[in-house]
C-alpha cells in the first residue's frame, strides 16, 4: 500500500502576524514610556518652579527687614553688612542712600524718568529706558557678577559699601542661606514718596507712626526673584512695602 504525502505550500501568515503584534506592543511600550518621562519632567519642572517662588517670597520678607533694621544702623547677628542709617532722612523727603545704579540694592528712578520706560527699546546697553528690576538683557540692574558682592557663605564683610545690584538673602539681616537651590534669592528696593496714602473717611493719619494726613509719606517697591534648582529657573515677585 502505497501513502501519497501531499505538501502543503507555507505562506508564513503566523510570522507575519507574530511580527504585526511585536511591532504593536513595542510601540505601546515606547509611547508609555515617553509619557512617563513627560510626566516625571513636567513634575520636575512643577517643583523648581515652586523651589523658586518660595525663594522669591523669602526674598521679599527679607527686604522688609532689612528696611525696618535700617534705622538702627548696626550688623546684625550673621550679617554680612550693615546699613550706615536709615535710607531716608526724618522728614521722609531727601532720599540719601538710594542711587541710579542700585547701590546695596537700593534704586532711585524718580518719577519724571518712568516716563520714558521702554520695553521695546530697552537692552543691555541701553539702560536709561528700563526700571531696574528687569531682566539684565533689557537694561535691568540685578549685577549677576557674585564676585562683586558679599558673600554669604562663608560671610564676608567683602564690597559692603560699594556693591550694586540685587542684595542677597540674608545680607543685611544674618537670615541663613537656602539650602539646595542654585543661586541665592536677592532682592532690589526702590522709593517713592507719596501723600495721602491710607486716607479714607475713617483715618485721620497717613501712617502708623502719627504722621500727619498732608505729609509726604515714604513707601518701598520691592522686587525679588528667586531661582530654582538651576539658574534657568527664576521666579520674580514684587510688593509694595508701606511702614
Amino acid at each position: 500500500m502505497k501513502l501519497r504525502v501531499r505538501q502543503v505550500g507555507q505562506q508564513g501568515v503566523a510570522l507575519v502576524v507574530v511580527l504585526l503584534f511585536l511591532v504593536a506592543v513595542t510601540g505601546i511600550s515606547v509611547w508609555t514610556a515617553r509619557q512617563s518621562m513627560l510626566a516625571e519632567s513636567m513634575a520636575r519642572n512643577q517643583i523648581d518652579q515652586e523651589a523658586a517662588r518660595q525663594a522669591a517670597e523669602s526674598a521679599l520678607r527679607d527686604a522688609e527687614r532689612d528696611i525696618d533694621n535700617a534705622a538702627f544702623g548696626v550688623k546684625l547677628a550673621n550679617a554680612s553688612c550693615a546699613r550706615n542709617s536709615s535710607p531716608v532722612d526724618d522728614e521722609g523727603i531727601n532720599i540719601a542712600e538710594f542711587t541710579v545704579g542700585c547701590t546695596r540694592g537700593l534704586c532711585l528712578k524718580d518719577d519724571a524718568t518712568y516716563k520714558d520706560a521702554n520695553w521695546s527699546m530697552a537692552s543691555a546697553s541701553n539702560t536709561g529706558v528700563a526700571e531696574p528690576w528687569w531682566p539684565a538683557s533689557k537694561g535691568g540692574l540685578w549685577n549677576d557678577n557674585e564676585a562683586t558682592k558679599p558673600g554669604r557663605e562663608p560671610v564676608t564683610a567683602n564690597n559692603c559699601d560699594s556693591f550694586t545690584g540685587g542684595v542677597p538673602l540674608g545680607t543685611f539681616t544674618g537670615v541663613p542661606p537656602i539650602r539646595g537651590v542654585a543661586k541665592q534669592p536677592e532682592y532690589l528696593v526702590e522709593v517713592f514718596l507719596r501723600k495721602h496714602v491710607r486716607m479714607n473717611i475713617d483715618e485721620t493719619q497717613v501712617t502708623s507712626t502719627g504722621e500727619s494726613a498732608n505729609q509726604w509719606s515714604t513707601m518701598y517697591r520691592v522686587t525679588a526673584r528667586g531661582f530654582g534648582y538651576s539658574t534657568r529657573t527664576q521666579v520674580v515677585l514684587q510688593t509694595v512695602f508701606f511702614p
